[in-house]
């Protein structure tokens, strides 16, 4: 299930709600209990090796046909 971060207007606090992606928009009560709150724009990094495979994706791990010298 999806997390998302909210941060609430009244109290300033920034908190996170597992929740379905259709409830994604749906009103959230800070953990305070105040309902002025705001849905924060959130980024996903993906990182590591499993990201770019090493050599180019190319069949045979030279970097693919013409970043392995088979281009004429």
């Amino acid at each position: 299930m999806p997390r998302y971060d909210y941060r609430c207007r009244a109290c300033g606090i920034t908190f996170e709600l597992n929740r379905p992606m259709a409830a994604a928009n749906d009103p959230a009560t800070c953990p305070a209990g105040h309902d002025d709150t705001t849905k924060l724009l959130t980024t996903v990094a993906v990182t590591g090796s499993a990201a770019a495979p090493a050599g180019g994706g190319g069949g045979g791990g030279g970097g693919g046909c013409c970043g392995g010298g088979c281009c004429s």
